[in-house]
């Protein structure tokens, strides 16, 4: 592997486990919004007898190289995002992979698969919104104002507001430990990228980027989320060629973390189909 592979590889924390030799395929997975590689522990190993398992932190986030967060020219829209994935999926010369991403990294991946669809065979989005803000005829799940206050809270008391988030996106009242673990996480990120990425990823429009995806896609939806609204996971069922969704009888924006069972019941029946229908 060239230096300059190497260095892609570093600079997104990439992490790769599980089954090697020829003709093994590959799954990927990108976390979201406040977390890391690590969102996936419930999940990814599962993985591991049959994939080799990528995983890798958005650039900004977790073990990355913080250093190399551009938010005034790469990192100012989700494009920057996806050049980065593609960048680890170029560098590993990779074809065909499974891609799994939650939230905003589901996203991330629609765009990333639209540039260069041969790099990817099926696409796993787990609580994806390509717009969180309210329109007409389009329920993003939040009004204008809400996104602004969110955004000032971040700005007059990141870890105050980190406290009060993530029990939301948990959305899991007797499960506390997820609620902290997510804070920590937060409070783990260089706030001023967490408040510029909050920014990029609650003003994104990526609606569409749905028109031009043909990959075959599975929709893991939560029953009851306040952050993408299970109106979001159908509106994004209509719009794409391939594509089923399942929802997950649970709370939150998580449920690869809240309910990893269903989740991974969910995952690996799509995988096992070669194709799928809306």
């Amino acid at each position: 592997m060239s230096s300059s592979a190497t260095s892609i590889l570093d600079r997104s924390n990439v992490t790769i486990s599980g089954a090697t030799g020829p003709g093994t395929q590959t799954i990927v997975f990108l976390h979201g919004l406040g977390g890391d590689q690590h969102d996936w522990r419930f999940i990814a190993p599962t993985y591991e007898d049959r994939y080799q398992v990528v995983l890798l932190d958005l650039i900004g986030a977790g073990q990355s190289d913080h250093s190399t967060y551009q938010p005034a020219t790469t990192h100012a829209t989700l494009d920057g995002h996806a050049t980065d994935l593609l960048g680890v999926l170029s560098a590993l010369a990779l074809h065909d992979v499974t891609f799994v991403g939650h939230s905003v990294a589901a996203m991330i991946g629609v765009i990333a698969a639209v540039r260069e669809p041969q790099r990817f065979a099926k696409m796993v989005l787990v609580s994806p919104s390509p717009r969180f803000i309210n329109e007409k005829g389009y329920a993003g799940g939040f009004e204008q104002k809400d996104i602004n206050e969110l955004l000032a809270a971040m700005e007059a008391d990141y870890n105050g507001w980190a406290h009060g988030f993530s029990p939301v996106m948990v959305g899991q009242q007797d499960s506390p430990e997820l609620a902290m673990a997510l804070t920590n996480s937060f409070v783990r990120t260089n706030p001023e990228i967490a408040r510029h990425f909050a920014r990029v990823t609650f003003f994104s429009d990526t609606r569409a980027e749905l028109g031009f995806l043909t990959i075959p896609t599975l929709i893991v939806q939560s029953a009851h989320d306040v952050i993408a609204p299970l109106a979001v996971g159908h509106y994004i069922n209509e719009q794409l060629a391939d594509s089923r969704i399942v929802v997950i009888e649970t709370n939150g924006h998580l449920p690869h973390l809240s309910a990893p069972q269903q989740t991974l019941s969910a995952m690996d029946h799509f995988l096992h189909h070669e194709t799928v229908q809306n």
